[in-house]
């Protein structure tokens, strides 16, 4: 997403951006904190910094029937470790400690959501898999690249959240998105949201070279594997949410409010 603006191959009109890369649970505390100006954000974060930030209309990363998964171990046998009479993951799942990458993060949302109340343990996504192998917890809820290179790493998959999710509300899951401060003048927050979208456009439109500059932060995986990570989550939902997006966030966060995983109403507001 962050390409164009990175390597300055689009008109910034003028601005100059410190691009900080961390993990997406810092981001939502640190936008808590309101310590960032733009920044991409966890749609479940936003519901609790709605009154600081407004998001950005373009940014979106959306799991179109897919998203993140909770994995286990390889069982040695399609016997083993199955309750009996088990109705399938939820029972499998329902007693189980889960190791989760953030409490704000969308994926917890969807497995509170998918599963209700359940243990878990907070664990940086990217050490689930091993807080799965010692045994520090039963189960982990995987994002980003683990969704495709958890089955090489001896694990498999219990559910697709993103799966679920598109199965029963007929919607893409909002995963992530990116905000801007909303003491920041409009005007330049219209600004901000333009450069951003023609980055985004550039990435799209000179993919192989975009892929390549992303190579550096991509966590075992080959270039294939990284530009079909960045499909899934890239993509015209990423130019914009259009009216499907914004209606997937919106029976996201009202369903996690009716169920009391957030304590407020959430009133969307978007850039013009």
């Amino acid at each position: 997403m962050f390409y164009g603006i990175a390597e300055n191959k689009i008109d910034l009109r003028g601005y100059a951006f410190d691009q900080r890369l961390e993990d997406i649970q810092t981001l939502n505390e640190r936008c808590v904190r309101e310590e960032l100006d733009i920044s991409a954000i966890s749609i479940h974060a936003y519901a609790y910094v709605s009154d600081k930030y407004a998001l950005l209309p373009c940014g979106a990363s959306m799991g179109d029937g897919y998203g993140p998964l909770v994995i286990r171990k390889r069982r040695t046998s399609n016997a083993e470790h199955r309750t009996p009479n088990s109705e399938g993951p939820r029972d499998e799942l329902r007693d189980k400690t889960i190791a989760i990458p953030g409490k704000m993060t969308s994926a917890f949302l969807a497995l509170q959501l998918y599963l209700g109340e359940f243990d878990y343990v907070v664990v940086p996504f990217d050490q689930i898999f091993d807080a799965v192998n010692t045994g520090r917890a039963e189960a982990g809820l995987i994002i980003h690249e683990g969704q495709l290179t958890y089955d090489r790493a001896g694990f498999e998959k219990v559910i697709d959240l993103g799966e679920w999710w598109k199965q029963s509300t007929g919607l893409p899951l909002p995963l992530g998105g990116n905000v801007v401060r909303k003491a920041i003048p409009p005007t330049v927050r219209s600004e901000i949201a333009q450069i951003l979208r023609e980055s985004i456009d550039y990435g799209l439109a000179h993919r192989r070279a975009a892929v390549t500059h992303s190579m550096p932060y991509a966590r075992d995986m080959e270039t294939d594997l990284a530009d079909k990570f960045i499909g899934m989550y890239v993509n015209d939902f990423t130019r914009d949410y259009g009216d499907t997006g914004r209606a997937a966030i919106r029976e996201f966060l009202g369903q996690a409010r009716k169920a009391g995983y957030i304590n407020r109403d959430v009133a969307l507001e978007f850039v013009a």
